[in-house]
């Protein structure tokens, strides 16, 4: 009977929850920026988009808490991806900001979705770079772990 070489087990890493959280923060951010969206027209109050800004906002700090508790990752390539991906989701954030603007909003609406946009456009790029750099890790691991096993 011959046996047939079997591949190291896959290398699991803790990681934090980061991406729950941060998706949850986008969530209730994007949520805010549609109650505002519909709402202009018709002057409703600002509470709940507040209340969405504000859940948004702790959600983001929560999930940049958890990536710094990630000891083991690939933080050049994190920055790396996170700046770009910044710069994109910026520009994006200030169209969308210019359209608000350019449509006569003024105001408490304007300063609530400014603040909308500006945790849009951070929590976006650190859920694209902190992917990057944990699947570039786990890959990496993955390679050390194999040229280990290899006689």
């Amino acid at each position: 009977m011959t046996s047939v070489p079997t591949s190291a087990a896959p290398v699991r890493l803790h990681f934090p929850p980061v991406a729950p959280v941060a998706i949850s923060a986008l969530i209730v951010t994007v949520s805010g920026g549609i109650w505002m969206a519909s709402t202009f027209t018709t002057h409703e109050g600002l509470l709940l988009p507040g209340i969405l800004f504000a859940t948004g906002l702790v959600l983001l700090l929560a999930s940049m808490v958890l990536i710094r508790m990630t000891r083991k990752l690939a933080w050049e390539l994190f920055w790396k991806v996170f700046r770009w991906s910044l710069l994109a989701y910026a520009i994006s954030a200030g169209m969308i900001e210019y359209a608000f603007v350019r449509n006569s909003v003024h105001g408490s609406p304007l300063v609530l979705v400014s603040a909308l946009l500006v945790v849009y456009a951070t929590v976006v790029p650190l859920l694209i770079s902190f992917t990057v750099a944990q699947y570039h890790t786990l890959s990496a691991e993955q390679e050390n772990t194999s040229a280990e096993t290899k006689p």
